[in-house]
C-alpha cells in the first residue's frame, strides 16, 4: 500500500456503511468528504457492514448488490484502494468472534439506551405492523464496536447519528483494557463531517433511502433536476414576491453545502428574504451546482461500471488485508483472556 503521510502507519481509521442501497449526498457531506481528506494521512479501513443488515433478510439479493454499489460509489468519488482498504465485513469472520467476546461485558441496558438503535427500530416497526426486527438487529451496535476495535482504530470519521456507537466503543475498549490489565484497544475518537446531518429533500430531519428523500451520488443530471424541483422550501411563502425564510430552508442548506459560488448564494439569500426571486431560479441554480459537483464522479463511475473486475479486486484485496489484521487482533484478545488453549 502506497502512503504519503505525516502519520505513522499505526494510526488507523475504521469507518463504513451498511449496504442497504447506493450512497447519497448526506453520506458525502457527513462522512465521505472527511474520508477523502484523511485517506493519504492514515491507514484507512473502509467497511461494508453486511452482517448488520438483518432487517433486510427478506431481500438478500438487494444486500448482495448493495455491497458492490457501495464500493462503486467509493471508487467514483475518489477513494483509492491503492491507499486504503475496502473491506466486506462478512469476509472477515473474526468480527463475529470479537462481537461474541465483547458482549460478555456489555450490559443489555447499554444497547437499549442507544438512540440510533431505538430510532431505527421505530422506523422498522412503522414500515409494517406485521414486521418485527430480527434478533441480529438488536446486536448490530455491538458488531459496530467490534468493527472499530478490530483494527485498533484511533479515529472514526462518520455522520452525527453514529456518535453514540463511537462512545459505546470507547466505553467497551476501556472496560476490556481494565479487565485484562492490558492496553490492547485504543479509545477511538469520533470526527463529524462538515454537515453532521443533511436534511432530506422533503424537509425531513435526515436524508434517507427508506424515506425516498435522497439525491444519490449516482443520479443523472435529469434525476438531480427532477428531485431539486420537488424540494421542500418555505411553506409560508405562497408567491415569489413574498419575503421568504432562508434559515432552515432545505434549498439553502443544500446551496451552502454544494454551491461553491458564495457570492451567488449570498445574492439568492438576500433576494429570497426580500421577495425578489422565485423558487424556480433558486432551485435551477442549486441543481446546476449539484450537477457540477457530481460530474467528475460520474465519469469515474462509467469507467468502473465498464470494468467490474476492478471493483471486485478492490474488495478482495482489502478484505484479505483486513483479515490478516483481524487474526492478529484475535490472537491478542485470546492471550489477554487466557483462552489460547493450545498455545505452548
Amino acid at each position: 500500500m502506497t502512503k504519503n503521510s505525516q502519520y505513522s502507519d499505526h494510526e488507523r481509521i475504521l469507518t463504513g456503511v451498511r449496504p442497504t442501497g447506493p450512497l447519497h449526498l448526506g453520506h458525502y457531506v457527513g462522512a465521505l468528504e472527511n474520508w477523502l481528506d484523511l485517506q493519504p494521512k492514515y491507514d484507512c479501513f473502509f467497511l461494508i457492514a453486511d452482517y448488520q443488515v438483518s432487517d433486510h433478510a427478506d431481500d438478500f439479493d438487494r444486500v448482495r448488490k448493495s455491497v458492490f454499489d457501495v464500493a462503486l460509489d467509493w471508487l467514483s468519488i475518489g477513494l483509492d484502494p491503492e491507499q486504503s482498504h475496502f473491506v466486506i465485513e462478512s469476509a472477515v469472520p473474526e468480527h463475529a468472534e470479537l462481537t461474541t467476546w465483547l458482549s460478555w461485558w456489555t450490559p443489555l441496558g447499554m444497547l437499549q439506551r442507544n438512540p440510533t438503535l431505538k430510532a431505527e427500530l421505530t422506523e422498522i416497526e412503522n414500515q409494517s405492523a406485521k414486521r418485527s426486527a430480527p434478533l441480529a438487529f438488536f446486536n448490530y451496535p455491538m458488531m459496530q464496536v467490534s468493527n472499530i476495535l478490530m483494527p485498533k482504530a484511533h479515529l472514526v470519521p462518520t455522520g452525527e447519528d453514529q456518535q453514540p456507537h463511537i462512545e459505546m466503543s470507547r466505553e467497551i475498549a476501556r472496560k476490556f483494557n481494565n479487565i485484562t490489565g492490558r492496553e490492547l484497544f485504543p479509545e477511538p475518537q469520533g470526527l463529524i463531517g462538515r454537515v453532521g446531518r443533511l436534511v432530506g429533500i422533503d424537509g425531513q430531519a435526515k436524508m434517507s433511502k427508506s424515506l425516498n428523500n435522497a439525491i444519490f451520488l449516482g443520479d443523472s443530471q435529469e434525476d438531480v433536476l427532477k428531485k431539486v424541483r420537488k424540494m421542500y422550501t418555505d411553506p409560508n411563502r405562497i408567491h415569489a414576491t413574498d419575503p421568504g425564510r432562508v434559515e432552515g430552508n432545505p434549498v439553502f442548506i443544500y446551496h451552502d453545502a454544494f454551491n461553491p459560488n458564495t457570492n451567488e448564494v449570498d445574492d439568492l439569500k438576500e433576494r429570497y428574504r426580500a421577495g425578489t426571486v422565485g423558487d424556480v431560479e433558486v432551485k435551477t441554480l442549486l441543481a446546476d451546482a449539484i450537477n457540477r459537483f457530481l460530474e467528475p464522479s460520474r465519469e469515474k463511475r462509467h469507467e468502473y461500471e465498464s470494468k467490474p473486475n476492478l471493483v471486485r479486486e478492490a474488495l478482495e484485496a482489502g478484505s484479505n488485508h483486513a483479515r490478516k489484521i483481524a487474526q492478529e487482533t484475535m490472537r491478542d484478545v485470546r492471550d489477554a483472556l487466557g483462552i489460547n488453549y493450545f498455545k505452548d
